[in-house]
């Protein structure tokens, strides 16, 4: 089905090992992956919570624990789960004193995403959390009218030039970089060409650009 300006959304995961040094990467990776799905509203809750899950199992399952972060949408809310080998420890949701150094982490989840839960397995538990992204279907437009333009560019380029890239994955977002940067080279020629400065467009560009970071 043809759809000008959807964003494919496809579920991604990337296995790591629970540790405190971690958490900053998978962040970013957070961030830069929404970036792409023209989620960037709420990619700072999202964050929060790959913090918080993440930090539980480092606590109560311990550190250098093999672990899986997957995210992907289910229906248009997004889905965000952290997997572990340890059926025993499971999540819990307490209230935490004033003073009290620990015990926030699923108490911040539960206050940050619209609903949590786990998900039992023979050899691992699923932590999941899911947040609204007030689209109208999956892969529906984002909101930001610019993101989706851009998204859909990019995939014309990712299928022109690596066609062995189906989507956008953390792994991918290199490819993606790089395909903005031919997108923004190529316009900057056509403009060249057609007579503009290129140097003045680019600069206006920028100033926009500027202008919508919020």
């Amino acid at each position: 089905m043809d759809c000008a300006g959807c964003v494919p959304r496809k579920p991604w995961d990337i296995p790591f090992v629970a540790e405190p040094r971690e958490v900053s990467a998978l962040r970013r990776i957070m961030r830069l992956h929404l970036g792409l799905w023209g989620l960037h509203e709420i990619a700072e809750a999202a964050q929060l919570c790959v913090t918080e899950l993440v930090s539980n199992v480092i606590t109560h399952v311990g550190a250098g624990t093999p672990t899986t972060l997957a995210v992907s949408m289910n229906g248009t809310y997004l889905r965000i789960e952290v997997q572990d080998p340890d059926t025993r420890a499971l999540p819990t949701l307490i209230q935490a004193g004033v003073e009290s150094e620990g015990g926030r982490g699923m108490a911040l989840v539960d206050a940050t995403a619209d609903r949590w839960g786990v998900q039992l397995h023979p050899d691992r538990k699923v932590t999941w959390c899911e947040l609204s992204t007030g689209l109208t279907s999956p892969n529906g437009h984002s909101r930001d009218v610019r993101v989706a333009r851009a998204g859909s560019m990019l995939g014309l380029y990712g299928a022109a030039k690596l066609p062995g890239i189906q989507g956008p994955s953390p792994l991918s977002v290199t490819v993606a970089q790089e395909a903005a940067i031919e997108v923004i080279a190529d316009l900057l020629h056509w403009l060249r060409v057609h007579g503009v400065d290129a140097d003045e467009a680019l600069d206006r560009a920028q100033m926009h650009f500027e202008a919508g970071v919020e």
